[in-house]
């Protein structure tokens, strides 16, 4: 059980961002489709951090410009130190949501969509 997150455009496609290889399912070559799967291993620093109730859900349906600065609160917190990516660490959540950060960031106005 986990997170999937995807940053979409206004007509519902996931958008295109600068490659990466985070996440628990990903190419070996990495991905350049705003589409990951976040470990529930992290499920409590996200309530921490982000939403007390909702946790990284509380990015769902949410223009990308408005969870800017709350990606940026967390990872202040949590910090992006990572070693693996399975380890229950606040560094390994800070690192994912500075891949979402990055997105947010190069899309602003795509929103995070999610299972």
């Amino acid at each position: 059980m986990g997170y999937d997150i995807q940053l979409v455009d206004d007509h519902g496609e996931i958008v295109q961002v600068e490659r990466f290889s985070e996440g628990g399912v990903q190419p070996l070559d990495g991905s350049t489709v705003a589409d990951i799967s976040i470990t529930y291993n992290y499920a409590d620093f996200f309530y921490d951090t982000i939403d007390k109730e909702q946790g990284i859900r509380w990015l769902y349906g949410k223009p990308a410009r408005e969870c800017i600065s709350k990606l940026e609160s967390a990872i202040d917190v949590l910090g992006i130190d990572t070693d693996d990516y399975w380890e229950h660490t606040a560094g390994n959540a800070g690192h994912i949501l500075s891949v979402l950060l990055k997105w947010a960031k190069q899309h602003p106005d795509a929103h995070f969509e999610g299972d």
